[in-house]
Formats: structure tokens, sequence, C-alpha cells
């Protein structure tokens, strides 16, 4: 059973999917988000889901510092009914707080210039979401 993991901008949404095991996660090519037509966005993550044979999708839930939910958050629990509604996929919100400062920093410690860093830490982020959940799944199996 594979899974994906998102994180959801207003302009890009950071894909990654697990390995079949569930123990890795890689990071996918980008989502551009469509401010024309926003069904283009679940219209292309459902390609996805059905072409991986996807069970589940992990969405970041960037939670205020303090742990209230802010606009984001809610915005967030919003693409993530829309998910489950159009996919028929199982939706988890997983909080994501410092996952894009965290993407940034191995980035920077790489040495990736700047222009590349913008293209990839959407990417490099929800890798960091995922393997998260991956992670935390892992650790409540043993």
């Amino acid at each position: 059973m594979k899974t994906i993991g998102l994180d959801v901008g207003t302009k890009t949404i950071g894909v990654a999917i697990s390995d079949a095991f569930g123990w890795t996660a890689q990071g996918l090519p980008t989502i551009q988000r469509s401010e024309d037509d926003p069904n283009r966005d679940f219209e292309a993550l459902a390609q996805l889901i059905k072409e991986n044979d996807v069970q589940k999708v992990v969405i970041g839930y960037p939670k205020n510092m303090n742990g209230t939910v802010g606009e984001s958050a809610t915005r967030s629990e919003t693409f993530a009914r829309t998910l489950e509604q159009q996919c028929n996929v199982q939706t988890v919100l997983w909080d994501e707080r410092l996952t894009t400062a965290a993407a940034q920093r191995v980035l920077i410690d790489a040495d990736v210039s700047r222009k590349k860093r913008k293209k990839a830490v959407d990417k490099m982020a929800a890798v960091f979401i995922l393997q998260g959940y991956l992670d935390r799944q892992s650790h409540t199996l043993t």
C-alpha cells in the first residue's frame, strides 16, 4: 500500500510518495496550482493516486507555532475534505510546523542555489511531511 504526502501551498503542491512497504518517502514533481480551475489540482492528484495505487494521502497541516489552527490550516482541512470526496481516498492531516524551514536548511547545507531551492523546497517539504508520518506509523506498529 502506497501513501502520498502533500505540502499544499497557494501556488504549488509539493508531492512525495512512499515505497510499497511504507518505509521511505521520495519526492515527485511539484504540481503547479491552477488559479483558473481548482479542479485541475484534484484531477492531477486523482491521476497520481490511480497510477500508483495510493490508499492514503498525508496532507501537511500548518498549525500556528502555539498549536492553534489558523487560516492556512483551515485551507488544508478544506483541501483534505475535497480530496476525499473527489478521489475517494483516506486523508490524514499531519502537523507540518517547520517542515519548509527544515527543507530550506537541508537545501542550503547542500549548497543548492537559491533559484534551484525555490523549485525544490515544496517537494522536499512533502518528503519531510510523509517521512515523519511513515516514521510515526512504524513506531506505532512496534
